[in-house]
């Protein structure tokens, strides 16, 4: 049997030991190795997109009607209307899946940091093909479908602060599902499925986790905010050192070592 695959039914059934201040020491290393790039990267393809995303709206809409639909105001879920709550969440949805590979790009950079492997610019594309980039698009969209509809489902209701937090609750339990899918081969829904049962295995535990890493990456916004870009990449490296400690990034390789002997 796939020996990932013995290990997850192994969690399964028995569960896993986690070490909060392992798991932070690693992370933090791993941040050390890949903070400056990934930073820079981050930085520099945040104003590449914000350039094509507004030259693409204007070009489409008109710089008057995009200033309109731009106001924050605007965007608030109660001032949106039905059609257009749906639109907005339709186009979020869009780019979410089209930049989910992207983003799973750096966990692929903190892999390499781990392994003290080189890394370029061409890592953070190496989901962007078959079978990565479909399981990826597909578990981003089946989270982000479920996530939006019951936040328009609560907006309606005018439980919006519900909305969020269950949101935010749907985001926690699938924390681990691109990681399954990149580093396990795992399809879409059963990396989501396995995520799901890795979180609730040990919720406390990696929501202290999740909140730690959160406040490190917003330590950027103090003082001059682009140092957020340096500090983001920490989630990066905690969601790789929560995987690493609880599944192990080298079951895979393993795998197919073992078939290329036999």
């Amino acid at each position: 049997m796939n020996p990932l695959k013995e290990r997850l039914q192994d969690i399964e059934k028995n569960g896993y030991q986690l070490d909060f201040g392992d798991v932070f020491n690693h992370a933090f290393e791993n941040y050390k190795k890949i903070a400056l790039y990934a930073g820079l990267v981050l930085f520099v393809f945040s104003i590449l997109f914000g350039i094509f995303a507004i030259g693409a709206l204007i070009t489409f809409w008109g710089a008057d009607l995009i200033t309109q639909k731009l106001n924050p105001e605007n965007l608030k879920s109660e001032n949106l209307s039905g059609s257009s709550l749906y639109i907005y969440s339709g186009a979020i949805l869009i780019v979410a899946s089209l930049l989910a590979p992207f983003q799973a790009g750096f966990l692929k950079m903190a892999d390499c940091g781990e392994k003290d492997e080189e890394f370029h610019i061409s890592t953070l594309f190496s989901y962007y093909q078959l079978p990565y980039v479909m399981e990826i698009i597909i578990s981003t969209i089946i989270i982000s479908s479920i996530s939006f509809l019951q936040a328009i489902v609560f907006t309606q209701l005018k439980l919006e602060i519900l909305g969020n937090l269950i949101s935010y609750f749907i985001s926690f339990l699938t924390i681990l599902t691109i990681p399954l899918v990149i580093f396990g081969n795992l399809k879409a829904v059963e990396a989501i499925k396995y995520s799901i049962l890795i979180v609730l295995k040990k919720p406390l535990i990696l929501l202290g986790l999740i909140i730690v890493a959160l406040i490190g990456s917003m330590v950027g916004f103090i003082g001059c905010c682009i140092g957020v870009f340096f500090t983001l990449p920490f989630m990066y490296s905690m969601n790789y050192a929560i995987y690493n400690a609880i599944v192990g990034v080298d079951f895979q390789d393993k795998f197919e070592e073992t078939n290329f002997v036999l």
